[in-house]
């Protein structure tokens, strides 16, 4: 009885892990992204862009899923937008070029 009440737990810690890891760097991006608008301060807005621009370089290197890689940098270089303006306080502008980004994030992903 201990062995299978063991062997189920084991089962059930090895099933949790799995879906811990199933998200992909693409959806932790736009997971990012998607926090970066609901921030209020530019500097926010630029921190959280930094964070999804991190993984959104890391899903060029994702081979679970198709992504295309055109829209994938696309949305690169409008976090680094983001960061900029966020930096510089302009919220605003940081938050335009966020939901560009996720645009295109969207767009990698179809």
């Amino acid at each position: 009885m201990k062995f299978l009440s063991l062997f189920a737990s084991v089962l059930l810690i090895s099933f949790m892990s799995f879906s811990a890891q199933a998200s992909s760097n693409l959806d932790q991006a736009i997971k990012h992204s998607e926090a970066a608008l609901k921030s209020d301060k530019g500097t926010s807005v630029a921190e959280h862009a930094a964070e999804a621009k991190k993984y959104a370089h890391a899903a060029k290197n994702d081979k679970d899923r198709v992504i295309e890689g055109k829209h994938l940098d696309e949305g690169i270089k409008c976090l680094s937008d983001a960061m900029k303006e966020g930096e510089k306080g302009n919220t605003d502008e940081a938050k335009k070029a966020v939901n560009d980004a996720l645009d295109h994030f969207k767009q990698a992903a179809k």
